[in-house]
């Protein structure tokens, strides 16, 4: 696999993740990273829980990165995979106006999952932390929800929204980890980094 080359400071780990939000979160706590998207099968197995859903997709694409990699570039790589859980069912990213009001209305009024996982695999193998955080609507309105999807914003958010951008005036509460909820835990992102020997210090982080 040709990497491209990093365009800031010297990388120190790959992120197997084409997702700006979660290069985004690295940057605020210092991580230079190199970003390395993969393509793998995120399909569900059978009746798989979210939780083995998520940390299952995020170790695999730390390690289908890290195998393709040849040994001379090898850096630790960093995979997450985030899933929106209402009634036990996983929301994946709406295909049409449809689907996103059908997710929306399934979120309007009540409380739903968010499971994050990240995985980071090395020469000294691979491990994965799981963070799950509960999430409140407020009660939304048909008119709402479309105007939402019209926005542009939902169209490849998990459950169809983003706590980050304009969907925030949609969250009456939340419990747990606001990072995880956008992509990437950062607490334990910072822990599994550190058991691979890449430790974040938050007085290195430039504000």
């Amino acid at each position: 696999m040709s990497v491209p080359p990093s365009s800031s400071a010297k990388p120190l780990i790959y992120l197997a993740s084409a997702s700006p939000r979660r290069s985004a979160l690295l940057a605020q706590i210092g991580v230079a990273h190199r970003v390395a998207p993969v393509a793998v099968d995120e399909s569900v197995d059978g009746a798989e829980a979210p939780e083995k859903y998520v940390t299952r997709l995020s170790a695999l694409k730390a390690d289908t990165l890290w195998q393709s990699l040849p040994a001379e570039q090898r850096l630790p790589v960093l995979g997450s995979d985030t899933s929106v859980v209402v009634d036990g069912a996983i929301l994946g990213k709406p295909a049409d106006e449809h689907d996103c009001v059908r997710m929306l209305r399934l979120l309007s009024g009540r409380t739903h999952q968010v499971h994050t996982a990240v995985a980071v695999r090395s020469a000294a193998g691979s491990e994965v932390r799981l963070s799950v955080s509960d999430v409140t609507f407020r009660d939304l309105t048909t008119a709402e929800m479309q105007a939402y999807w019209r926005s542009g914003e939902p169209a490849d958010k998990a459950g169809g929204y983003a706590i980050q951008g304009r969907g925030a005036i949609f969250i009456r509460h939340i419990a747990g980890s606001y990072s995880g909820i956008m992509g990437l835990p950062l607490f334990e992102t910072a822990e599994l980094l550190a058991a691979h020997r890449i430790v974040v210090q938050a007085s290195e982080v430039q504000g």
